[in-house]
């Protein structure tokens, strides 16, 4: 449902600047406008967002799957922790459109993946993870902790 209301927002967005003969937003405009939005894969390339955004990838053969939508039910309970460590939650659901994620990642049913900002897999997870889980394995990554410790000097 998450998903749904994401996609349909920000379609709704490009509708509406369409018809203003302007731009649509970006994927990265959109994301930097509201960090909690969630994106189709198919939508938007992972370039865009390098050492902007970690990538958190939730792959699944159908959105129907069990797992899938639990995984978007953890995610949606602590949205503001994870947009606090500048994650893009990105959602693949149809292996037949074979996206640029799914062919680099290659997952095979339900996988979660969290990637740092340089676009390097940092872990691939076969089950649903809590957001919870997910920052604390972020809060683990070298750079994360760079970007602590400058935001505690510059207080």
């Amino acid at each position: 449902m998450i998903r749904l209301l994401a996609l349909i927002l920000w379609g709704a967005g490009a509708t509406l600047a369409a018809a203003q003969d302007v731009d649509p937003p970006t994927p990265v405009e959109v994301w930097e406008a509201e960090r909690t939005t969630i994106f189709d894969a198919a939508a938007l390339t992972l370039e865009d967002f390098m050492w902007r955004a970690r990538p958190v990838v939730v792959f699944a053969d159908n959105p129907n799957d069990p797992r899938f939508q639990q995984q978007l039910e953890l995610l949606a309970e602590r949205p503001d922790d994870l947009a606090d460590r500048d994650v893009i939650v990105i959602v693949d659901t149809d292996p037949s459109a074979a996206s640029a994620l799914r062919t680099r990642l290659r997952p095979r049913g339900f996988m979660l993946v969290i990637m740092g900002k340089d676009g390097q897999v940092e872990l691939r997870k076969p089950a649903p993870w809590s957001a919870r889980e997910i920052s604390r394995s972020i809060d683990k990554m070298p750079l994360r902790q760079q970007e602590v410790e400058t935001r505690r000097l510059d207080r």
